[in-house]
């Protein structure tokens, strides 16, 4: 009877939060965590726990797809992972295997023309893990609609590092100049591909810390994070709203501020800086609570009796519109 009522009271929240939800971010990046906890709480093994988040991670796809999301990062296989057992991780590349083949040939990849990408430092991962990303990505390399990024062998330090020697290197052999350097620069240096900046950063089993996961193009976006408690395997699509939720709010918060900073521009800056300030007070008015917008419709009314005193061939303070002394 409470597993009944639960199921019931999830599903209504479930559908509270799909009509409370207005936008998508662009980019979502997820950091898997939780699978070996999961199976241990349940009396397995590892593989057991990888195997049930395998099945999580066909049904987030859908969930992204259904909300407008555009670009899915997986945290499956960190740089650190290769210090754990071989018993345990040779049974995760089988899965890999056994998964990057059955999304290549999966009919609703296809229909949905997702494409599967491997970022990380894949040449570290055993060939037959490799021969199944080079197969996934060649299955769907026409296809652009919706990207799904597969970090493995992944260390956003390391990738970081890389980048830099390539630049470096790229400067001590006369290629490139050190003022040529630019943001470009390094991103052409990070993967084979161009990656979104990301927008929301979800991470499942209880840490709140993001593992230097994709720092490039999230702390350089400040993108928004949401840690929730589930293990991966338990992640369902109420968290996931949950975490889409957290981006909304955190994107209305960050409008309201512009619109805030730019209202106070508007009544303080020089003349130069205005057209840039009413600019952004005009994309960003609805974020505005209602008392603000007063404010603001009070310095547009300041604004256009000052235009109206200053109208072409009117002086003011004994100057005319050009300037010039005035008659």
């Amino acid at each position: 009877m409470k597993q009944w009522l639960r199921q019931r009271v999830d599903a209504a929240y479930e559908r509270l939060l799909s009509r409370e939800i207005s936008g998508a971010p662009t980019h979502v990046a997820v950091i898997q965590d939780g699978n070996r906890r999961y199976a241990r709480r349940r009396g397995g093994d590892a593989h057991d726990g990888h195997r049930a988040g395998a099945e999580t991670t066909e049904r987030i796809l859908e969930w992204c797809q259904d909300v407008g999301v555009e670009e899915l990062t997986l945290y499956t296989f960190s740089t650190e992972n290769f210090d754990r057992p071989a018993e345990e991780n040779e049974p995760l590349f089988d899965l890999l295997c056994e998964k990057l083949r059955e999304f290549a040939d999966a009919d609703r990849v296809h229909e949905n023309e997702v494409s599967i990408r491997a970022i990380g430092e894949t040449a570290r991962l055993p060939d037959r893990v490799t021969e199944a990303v080079a197969y996934a990505e060649a299955q769907t390399a026409d296809y652009d609609r919706f990207v799904l990024n597969i970090a493995l062998a992944y260390g956003g330090r390391s990738r970081l590092l890389e980048a830099t020697r390539g630049v470096a290197t790229d400067v001590d052999s006369g290629e490139i100049e050190p003022e040529e350097i630019d943001v470009e620069t390094i991103e052409n240096r990070l993967y084979d591909q161009p990656v979104r900046d990301v927008d929301l950063i979800i991470r499942t089993g209880g840490d709140e810390r993001t593992s230097n996961f994709l720092p490039w193009h999230a702390n350089g976006n400040e993108a928004a994070v949401f840690f929730c408690t589930p293990y991966w395997p338990e992640f369902s699509k109420t968290d996931f709203l949950r975490g889409i939720r957290t981006y909304e709010h955190r994107e209305e918060s960050w409008r309201r501020t512009r619109a805030r900073r730019a209202l106070a521009l508007l009544a303080a800056v020089s003349e130069p800086d205005l057209p840039e300030a009413r600019s952004v007070v005009e994309r960003f008015r609805d974020s505005l609570p209602t008392a603000e917008r007063s404010d603001l419709e009070e310095i547009e009314r300041a604004d256009g009796a000052d235009d109206a005193g200053t109208s072409a061939g009117q002086s003011v303070d004994g100057l005319d519109s050009g300037g010039r002394a005035a008659d």
